[in-house]
């Protein structure tokens, strides 16, 4: 019996020391304000997500925003969430496999809207909202050093955030300086489905690697240990995503400290 106890001691200190998050001396967490998922959009009605249309209407609202960027084949950083066009344009294609200057030929959701390039964003935020860019690993790490080329000379506040490890580590070895946040969710339960990675991923085992300053999880899933573990010893800040009514970010706010939106306008 001691030694089923010791094992199990060993194996539950092993864990807890495995995600145990990084925290930056001296520095603020996120900017405490809502965070419009893709910008302030409706899809159905003219202002599709991640576009600079919905990015202005944040902007217009003092909303932070929420954004997704990756690749175009001849390596321009853009703005838009999924990996392939069929979703917000119709067309069943990977998104990679187009130039930007193609892209700019698909309108989006029906309308007038086009995939922004990060730099065009950039320049019509300019510092006046918070950013949380998220980045979508693919390429390597080239993502991150193009990304990176862009927002080091930005002078508003922004974060970046990833579910693939690879990202927070090449921030936290080559621009320790940027906030950095792992995502992470129930795959099992949300998807229905697991694999040994996703399992990881869930409990945030990479943390020891990566030292992410926040944990964006999935609202669903409010009291999962890892990322109450996080935020209750270490006090490592942690972000809701998606919040889509009034009910739903009450319900959340015992359990988070950030909150990213869409759908409705939250009570200020």
């Amino acid at each position: 019996m001691k030694g089923i106890f010791y094992t199990a001691l060993g194996a539950v200190s092993a864990y807890v020391l495995a995600i145990i998050p990084g925290r930056k001396k001296g520095k603020a967490s996120l900017p405490n304000v809502y965070y419009a998922h893709r910008g302030l959009h409706e899809n159905h009605n003219g202002c599709p997500e991640n576009t600079l249309k919905a990015f202005q209407r944040a902007v217009d609202s003092g909303y932070g925003i929420e954004m997704d960027i990756q690749l175009t084949r001849d390596g321009k950083v853009i703005v838009t969430h999924d990996m392939d066009l069929k979703r917000v344009a119709g067309i069943r294609e990977k998104v990679d496999h187009f130039t930007y200057e193609e892209l700019q030929k698909i309108p989006l959701f029906e309308s007038g809207e086009r995939i922004p390039l990060l730099e065009d964003v950039l320049k019509l935020v300019d510092g006046k909202v918070p950013l949380i860019v998220e980045l979508k690993y693919k390429q390597g790490s080239v993502i991150c050093e193009k990304a990176d080329q862009l927002l080091k000379n930005y002078k508003g506040y922004y974060c970046i955030e990833s579910f693939h490890p690879q990202v927070l580590f090449w921030y936290r070895k080559h621009r320790p300086e940027v906030m950095r946040g792992q995502l992470a969710m129930n795959y099992r339960k949300m998807e229905g489905w697991e694999n040994p990675l996703h399992w990881a991923l869930e409990n945030l085992l990479f943390n020891f690697l990566t030292k992410p300053d926040f944990i964006a999880y999935d609202r669903r899933t409010p009291r999962a240990v890892a990322k109450e573990l996080c935020r209750r010893v270490f006090r490592c800040p942690a972000v809701a995503w998606t919040i889509r009514s009034q009910e739903q970010l009450e319900a959340a706010k015992p359990y988070f400290q950030y909150f990213i939106f869409e759908g409705f306008t939250p009570e200020k």
